[in-house]
């Protein structure tokens, strides 16, 4: 098989497929990320978005098809893929008996800094990263938030080009997962290309510049969360009526006028597909009131990424593999 030439990325997948046993965990993946955008792999358990992470990170060898991350060729040129990028786990891989600085210390002189500069670098991160007056408290002291947070500065002790992000909010409470998410976001802004694996629909949406959707080992859609959203229809009014009879002759007035529509009894609510503008939602209530029929309450509702994803995944997923269960990755910073 051939393979286009990779330039305009910082990171690409090209019919990548990696199989365990007889379960193709990726089945013909093709991912692109921009130089300095944020991307999300999204999807549930077993989807795939870890192994994906794994391929391009080197802790796996795809099966076929082409990775190249930075440049390099995942599988010919793994050493310069890793010099490249940093790669961030489900799990904080910090030390909790050293402090937050020793820890940022240490990985700077693992990294070959001089002491000085280690010192420098770990002072500059513990700023950055809002932890400069727990630099000096053991790591067991910290909230779920902040051990995520100095995870990944250590990702950061010396700057890649890409950063991996395998679920980086998983466990946190909702002010931590904001935390974590205004942190990604300033290191995007400086210019790091992001890839981040998520279960998140909310995490996807604020975060992301694109959105691939896994499925079952394969690519369900990729796009904008506009995009994404679009693919399932425009905004949709919400009538709600003053009782039965007024929804009974809603729907039969609107099927008359072959206006597609969905009833819902319970809420006393009909709730019909439109362009979101003020002259289609001006035709409708005009249409009603026309026949008499008065509508209380009004609402025009936008799909939500929440809603695209299980229309995507609404198909049961294969058995999980074992590889692709819920794991601490081996990190390799």
């Amino acid at each position: 098989m051939a393979y286009t030439v990779f330039m305009a990325y910082t990171v690409e997948l090209q019919s990548v497929t990696k199989r365990f046993g007889g379960v193709a965990v990726l089945d013909g993946v093709d991912l692109r990320v921009e130089r300095g955008s944020v991307a999300a792999l999204l999807g549930p358990n077993g989807a795939g978005k870890t192994t994906a992470v794994k391929v391009l990170s080197t802790l796996l060898r795809p099966d076929g098809g082409r990775a190249v991350v930075a440049g390099h060729d995942v599988v010919s040129e793994p050493a310069a893929v890793r010099r490249s990028i940093s790669l961030t786990g489900q799990y904080a891989a910090v030390d909790e008996m050293l402090t937050g600085r020793e820890n940022l210390v240490l990985m700077g002189r693992l990294r070959h800094l001089t002491r000085a500069s280690a010192r420098a670098r770990a002072d500059e991160l513990l700023d950055r990263f809002e932890l400069t007056a727990a630099g000096g408290r053991r790591v067991a002291t910290y909230s779920g938030g902040m051990a995520r947070r100095l995870d990944i500065a250590l990702s950061l002790v010396v700057e890649p080009r890409v950063l991996f992000l395998d679920e980086p909010t998983t466990g946190l409470d909702p002010r931590s997962r904001r935390d974590v998410w205004g942190s990604i976001a300033e290191l995007a802004a400086g210019g790091v290309t992001v890839l981040l694996t998520t279960q998140y629909l909310e995490e996807a949406d604020r975060l992301a510049d694109r959105i691939t959707v896994l499925h079952c080992g394969r690519v369900a859609a990729e796009g904008t969360a506009e995009q994404l959203k679009a693919r399932i229809g425009g905004e949709t009014a919400h009538l709600v009526l003053p009782d039965a009879d007024a929804l009974a002759r809603a729907v039969a007035l609107l099927a008359a006028n072959a206006v597609s529509a969905r009833e819902d009894v319970e809420a006393l609510s009909v709730h019909v597909p439109t362009d979101g503008s003020a002259a289609a939602v001006r035709d409708l209530l005009d249409l009603l009131h026309a026949q008499g029929v008065e509508v209380d309450r009004l609402a025009l509702h936008r799909p939500t990424l929440d809603e695209v994803f299980l229309a995507l995944t609404e198909q049961p997923a294969a058995e999980q593999p074992p590889a692709e269960r819920p794991q601490t990755l081996e990190v390799t910073r």
